[in-house]
């Protein structure tokens, strides 16, 4: 019996979830979104069990009709319509699925599934997502904790620009990551810590990267992990030299400002390329007590672009749209709680890497 999905939202990322599901059969799919050449491109794709419906996703009312009769809600739209589409997902009793690194609207959707009937589970994708589930499952495996730290980064596998970036993603959400407020447990404590701050280097297969605070990347993590854990951080990884770039863009130009963001994004959209030749690097490390000694493991994996039913998708599209669908598997499969706020940590990395989507993490 098929699932009845609703995927709100068909952007770069939109358009990798409607590969990944809809060659399965298991999943009859509506896809809805402002943009009426999105769409178009979407029906030129010719996804199966996939129809195209044109609609303001900023309404309420109309959002709420349109996920009526769905199961399953999956949001693939920028995070300033998160709270609609999770109030509208509540409103028509289906199961809700976001890929926002925004905490803000997160603190919505938490609100909204409290007493929810159905599964609200928010920050899918890579980071957050993914790397929580990774650093959860392997300080799972230590009897006290010290340090868990988690890095990740999409980076273009030929970078050519001063920036050494290309744009691979939402530049609403990279922007919001450079930009927002970062959470940390420091010495136990939870604090707020500054974007493009305490930066380090690194090098991993020899090659050089830097890494810094950005904003969101812990999703629940802190929550889950305050009182256990001594130092908990999350940094953003890029080739050396970005973040001095990107400072002087956001702190010196002052484009970090609210009103002035319009103004950073307008520039980087118009100066650098999109890219599908990228790479995705996870990497995350923990020290603590095992067997009365204290210890490190560290898990590390590379992922590339590839094609995928016949389509290229680049590697931050794959591991993004793979994070979501493989929770919405999970879920329907009996794998994740079936109602109120279910944080990504609660997945099973090995029934994540087992999974048909998430095996794309393990290649």
């Amino acid at each position: 019996m098929t699932t009845k999905l609703i995927l709100l939202g068909a952007g770069k990322i939109g358009d990798a979830i409607l590969n990944l599901l809809s060659h399965t059969g298991d999943y009859e799919i509506t896809v809805a979104d402002r943009d009426a050449e999105r769409l178009l491109y979407v029906a030129q794709e010719n996804f199966p069990n996939v129809k195209t419906v044109h609609a303001d996703l900023s309404n309420l009312e109309a959002v709420s009709a349109l996920i009526q009769g769905h199961q399953v809600t999956l949001s693939a739209c920028p995070y300033f319509l998160t709270p609609v589409i999770a109030s509208a997902a509540k409103a028509a009793n289906s199961h809700y699925f976001d890929l926002t690194e925004d905490v803000e609207s997160t603190k919505i959707v938490k609100q909204l599934a409290q007493n929810a009937q159905t599964a609200f589970v928010p920050q899918c994708g890579l980071a957050p997502g993914f790397i929580s589930i990774v650093a959860n499952d392997v300080a799972k495996k230590f009897d006290s904790l010290r340090d868990v730290n988690m890095r990740v980064g999409a980076l273009p596998t030929f970078p050519n620009n001063a920036l050494k970036y290309n744009l691979t993603w939402s530049t609403d959400g990279l922007i919001n990551e450079y930009c927002n407020p970062c959470e940390a447990i420091v010495d136990g404590h939870l604090r707020e810590t500054s974007a493009l701050e305490e930066i380090e280097h690194f090098s991993l297969d020899g090659i050089d990267y830097e890494a810094f605070n950005t904003s969101g990347g812990l999703g629940t993590l802190c929550e889950s992990l305050l009182g256990k854990v001594q130092n908990l951080n999350y940094k953003t990884v890029r080739y050396p030299g970005h973040r001095d770039i990107v400072k002087m863009l956001i702190r010196d130009l002052e484009l970090g400002k609210l009103e002035r963001r319009p103004i950073l994004k307008d520039v980087l959209e118009t100066s650098i390329p999109m890219t599908k030749q990228d790479v995705v690097l996870v990497f995350v490390s923990v020290i603590g007590m095992r067997a009365g000694r204290l210890e490190q493991e560290s898990y590390a994996k590379k992922i590339y672009a590839q094609e995928v039913n016949g389509q290229l998708l680049s590697a931050i599209q794959l591991t993004t749209a793979a994070g979501i669908c493989a929770m919405v598997d999970m879920l329907m499969h009996g794998k994740l709680p079936r109602s109120g706020l279910v944080r990504q940590e609660q997945a099973n990395l090995s029934d994540f890497l087992d999974n048909r989507f998430g095996r794309f993490y393990a290649h």
